[in-house]
C-alpha cells in the first residue's frame, strides 16, 4: 500500500518526470529504443515480412520459438557436458 502511495506520488510529481526526461540515461535509453525499432523495420522489410498474412507471422513465429528452444537445449547439454 505505502507502495503505491509513493510510486503514485513519483508519477504525478511533474518536476521529478521532466528531470528524469531530461537526463543522459533516459534520453540515451530512448534513443537505443528509436534505433532498435527502425533497424528493425528495415529487417522486416528486406525479408519480406511486414507483407506477411496473420496466419504465415504465426506460424513464422512458432518456428522461431521451437529453433530457440533447440538451441537453448543444445546449449543446456554442452554445459553438462564441459562441466563433467
Amino acid at each position: 500500500m505505502v507502495l503505491r502511495l509513493l510510486m503514485r506520488y513519483l508519477a504525478n510529481n511533474e518536476q521529478l518526470i521532466q528531470r528524469m526526461a531530461d537526463s543522459y540515461p533516459m534520453r540515451r535509453a530512448a534513443q537505443l529504443v528509436v534505433s532498435l525499432m527502425y533497424r528493425t523495420k528495415g529487417m522486416a522489410r528486406e525479408r519480406g515480412l511486414h507483407e506477411m498474412s496473420p496466419e504465415r507471422f504465426k506460424s513464422f513465429m512458432n518456428m522461431f520459438k521451437t529453433n530457440v528452444r533447440q538451441e537453448l537445449e543444445g546449449l543446456k547439454k554442452e554445459l553438462k557436458n564441459t562441466k563433467k
